[in-house]
């Protein structure tokens, strides 16, 4: 998610960006057993649409807390994404919890997001 919303931003303007994030579980039989998966997310992969990318562990937060922002230097149309990776554990008929090996990555959708520049006015009062 974007903000501000509506899909515009402005020029040197912080824009913040976040995602959701929260865990799941998943249960499965497998050779007639019960498998239970725990699923979350471990990193995020921030496309900002100029060029510029940033990795971190946190999904951000919406407005006033700012954690995942970007300056925008140029006008014009760019396509914002994250890519989430995930991490799970998993474990047999309720037994102790494994990690699962490796992890996965799901791009994200970009969201298109216009920069624009405001323009200053001089008003005068009387």
């Amino acid at each position: 998610m974007v903000q501000p919303p509506d899909g515009r931003t402005l020029v040197n303007f912080a824009t913040n960006f976040y995602t959701e994030n929260a865990p799941f579980t998943r249960t499965i039989t497998l050779l007639g057993q019960r498998v239970d998966l725990r699923i979350r997310a471990s990193g995020f992969g921030w496309r900002f649409g100029d060029g510029e990318r940033l990795a971190t562990s946190s999904p951000g937060s919406p407005y006033p807390r700012l954690e995942i922002t970007h300056s925008y230097q140029d006008s014009g149309a760019v396509r914002a994404a994250v890519d989430t990776t995930y991490s799970a554990d998993w474990r047999v008929d309720g037994g102790g919890w494994q990690p699962v090996a490796g992890t996965v990555t799901i791009a994200g959708a970009p969201v298109a997001l216009d920069v624009v520049e405001a323009s200053p006015t001089l008003v005068g009062y009387r």
